[in-house]
């Protein structure tokens, strides 16, 4: 499963979106040779955990495609890593506190990452994401069962990649 070499099943990308617990946003990207069995079980993780299936549209707008690389920030000088990053092509490089954040355009995105690479850095992430614009801060029960919901849409076997707009401090998922 999963690589497309089965004979007689084609595999389709679709996107879910929908809501979790305390009305965060989710973007979920699936691979599936059945889109009904699909969107059953996600339909049934998300009432499990408190969420919902939203239309299509209903949050996709909160997002916006951008390359993302994560570095952390004893590897290397904030001069000499916004200069090679800017030169590459990247839009901005924010400082998250324990690491250096660098977007840039999807188009760009190999070109920073690159750079970066030049600079001696393994990047601790790095892909073309779903970021979203505006974060939905959650806190005790509600930031609990987001933790589950992620972690159990994480794990079904169609499912590529899931964004989300929550912010939970790290004590909460410790927590759960």
């Amino acid at each position: 499963r999963g690589t497309g070499e089965e004979p007689g099943v084609s595999y389709e990308e679709v996107t879910y979106e929908g809501y979790g617990p305390g009305g965060a946003a989710l973007l979920i990207d699936v691979l599936t040779d059945n889109k009904n069995r699909t969107v059953g079980e996600l339909r049934h993780l998300l009432a499990k955990y408190n969420g919902n299936l939203g239309e299509t549209n209903s949050v996709a707008w909160m997002f916006t495609k951008r390359g993302y690389i994560v570095i952390e920030r004893g590897n290397v000088d904030e001069e000499t890593l916004l200069s090679a990053v800017l030169d590459a092509g990247a839009d901005d490089l924010r400082d998250d506190g324990d690491n250096w954040e660098v977007l840039s355009s999807p188009d760009a995105y190999q070109a920073v990452l690159d750079a970066v690479k030049r600079l001696g850095i393994e990047p601790a992430a790095s892909e073309v994401a779903m970021l979203p614009q505006n974060y939905v801060k959650l806190e005790g029960r509600q930031a609990q069962q987001m933790v589950k919901l992620m972690e159990a849409i994480e794990e079904h076997d169609d499912v590529r990649h899931v964004w989300s707009n929550f912010d939970i401090e790290e004590k909460e998922i410790e927590a759960s």
